[in-house]
This record gives C-alpha cells, structure tokens and sequence, in this order.
C-alpha cells in the first residue's frame, strides 16, 4: 500500500482517470491519503479523514510512508482558521492554502505557517459563525473551499472546522446522528436533510434560529425552513422538500 499527503492548495478529485471527467470532490492542503491503484499519471485515493474516493493528478501530491500517513490520519486536526492563508517553503515560495486545510503535516513538508489556527473540538454554537464564513461562496459540485462548494461539502466543512466528522456526501450524512421529529425539536447547528420525487437524499443545510437555514443552493445563503422544506421569500416557491432534521452533535 502506498500513502500520499496534499502539498498544494486546492487538488481535483475525480470520477475517472481524466481531467475531463466529473469533479467528485477536492483534496485540500495537507490531507492524507491511501494510494489504492496507482496509474502513469493518476492515482486513485481514499481520504483518510471522510475514506472518501477518487482519482487525482500524480503531480499534485507527494509519496508519504505508512509511519507518518498514521501519525496524521491518527492525530486530532489542526486546521487553518482563515478564508485564504498561505505556506512557505524553504526557498521562500508561496502557497495559498483555504479555509480548512490541514497543518498537521507541515513540519513533514518543510512548509511555515504563520496564520490562525483551530486544534481543539469547539462548542456547536461556533457553528453557525463558521458557516458564515462561507456565506455567498459560489456553487460548485464537488466544492469544499469558499471559492465554490457543494451543499454536502459545505456542511462537512462547518463541522470538520469545529473539530467533527461528517461523511462527505448528503445521502452518507444522513445515516449519521440522531432524527428529530419535528422542527421545533431542533437548534442551531442540527443539520436538515431534502430529498427529491424518487426519495433519494439529494440536499443538506445547517439549521439556524428561528426556522432559518443556511445551505449551498447556487451560493451559500440563508432561506426559511418549514415543514414542507426550503422556502424562497425571493422566488415565493419551496425549492427543497424536507425528508429528516438530524442532531449530530
């Protein structure tokens, strides 16, 4: 079994081999890796904090041994706590790295950091500002960065910046925690979940006061909640139709 870490900022994780096939998902700087099939120029990887999969660019990661995938993929994360930040290389080289990206491996990369920092599991009524931070990030399928982001990615994002774990995508998410029979039954922070006609899992949000939700629906942003779903007060229509409300945390 070979091992890899995200030296760069913002990696592509896709469906197939090809640079032209679907964007599943993103490897941000710092996160480790499985390497389960290796090709002449992609890998197909499983992230070791969601043991997510995908294929990535043989140039955009570096080759890590087992001993140190474990110590990071074993640690408690210390993650960069600012929309945009930057490492520095020993030759003075800069690297934007974005909210969230891991610095547990930066001593093993010979990078510098001299940003804000979160190590520790926070209180869940930090979710919510987290969220904030995200507000108005484009949409993008795939997306886990302000730069554009996804609703699952968005919501694993929030949690994994206060220090917990979500499965990556909606339909994985909602087998985790808690279901609430009601709405009044939830707070701030609790996550909803929408599906479509066929009853599949197609959308999440983060809960807030007062039958508000913030979600990822062509940008982040923050629409009414009710027991039918999502309400848009600028359309006047539901543009999700509510499945479960589950506590997590």
């Amino acid at each position: 079994m070979q091992y890899g870490i995200c030296n760069l900022g913002i990696v592509p994780m896709r469906f197939e081999s090809s640079d032209k096939s679907e964007l599943v998902s993103q490897v941000l700087y710092g996160e480790v890796f499985k390497v389960l099939e290796k090709r002449k120029k992609w890998s197909r990887i499983r992230i070791a904090f969601d043991k997510y999969e995908g294929w990535i660019d043989n140039k955009q990661y570096l080759e890590i041994n087992e001993e140190n995938y474990k110590s990071i993929a074993k640690s408690q994360p210390i993650l960069s706590s600012d929309l945009l930040e930057y490492i520095s290389d020993s030759n003075g080289n800069i690297y934007t790295i974005p909210l969230g990206s891991s610095l547990n491996g930066l001593e093993l990369l010979n990078h510098k950091f001299d940003g804000n920092q979160l190590s520790k599991i926070q209180d869940r009524s930090n979710l919510i500002k987290t969220a904030f931070l995200y507000l108005n990030a484009p949409y993008l399928w795939g997306g886990k960065t302000p730069f554009g982001i996804d609703c699952s990615g968005f919501t694993q994002m929030v949690y994994k910046i206060n220090g917990y774990k979500l499965k990556r995508d909606a339909s994985q998410q909602a087998t985790q925690g808690e279901a609430l029979s009601f709405i009044e039954e939830s707070e701030p922070g609790d996550l909803a979940f929408f599906d479509n006609a066929e009853g599949n899992i197609i959308h999440v949000g983060i809960i807030m006061e007062d039958n508000y939700i913030i979600h990822a629906h062509g940008n982040v942003r923050i629409d009414r909640l009710d027991h039918i779903g999502i309400y848009n007060v600028e359309t006047n229509t539901h543009t999700h139709k509510l499945r479960v409300i589950k506590k997590v945390i």
